[in-house]
């Protein structure tokens, strides 16, 4: 009878993990664009590690730069390497902390006030809601983000599927 709790207090652990975090459209209709403010969009949400923000923005016409404090303050751009360029750019927050995000394109940054600033909080225990399949974006076509999503898939896969092999050995043992 104790391991019936011990699996359920593993299942309880395993279960919020699996779950996605929200996504969150910079810009919500707008979208990635000059002349908004971010600051007003950001302001009352709840960043959480395992969100996702989505830039969305015409190819060509704007970019994506995580820079730091001093890049954010200052409209510094990082090397064109770094830029994501998709139009459709998805990033993961990993981390809990603050994080800046400008456009690098012309004086976007500078005059446009193209540049978001969030604070991400770390992640709930309990689950969150699940992306809705209409809202499943593609992630960004940047290098290091493909590796980081196929992990982050992988991760998630191996989850569901260790998830799905308790519960059978639970309904073998106490069915």
């Amino acid at each position: 009878m104790a391991f019936k709790h011990v699996f359920l207090i593993i299942l309880a652990v395993i279960f919020p993990i699996v779950v996605s975090g929200k996504d969150f459209i910079v810009g919500d209709e707008t979208g990635w664009t000059i002349n908004f403010d971010y600051v007003a969009w950001a302001q009352g949400k709840d960043f959480r590690v395992g969100d996702k923000l989505v830039f969305q923005y015409p190819i060509g016409v704007h970019n994506v730069f995580k820079v730091n404090a001093t890049g954010f303050m200052n409209c510094i751009v990082p090397p064109l390497s770094q830029a994501l360029t998709s139009g459709n750019d998805t990033i993961v927050l990993a981390t809990p902390r603050k994080k800046w995000y400008i456009c690098g394109v012309g004086q976007h940054c500078a005059l446009g006030d193209q540049k978001l600033v969030i604070t991400v909080n770390s992640e709930s225990m309990a689950p969150s809601d699940a992306p809705s399949p209409s809202r499943a974006l593609p992630y960004t076509n940047s290098a290091n983000g493909i590796v980081v999503n196929v992990f982050q898939s992988v991760v998630a896969v191996v989850m569901v599927a260790i998830m799905f092999i308790l519960v059978a050995l639970f309904l073998l043992l106490f069915g």
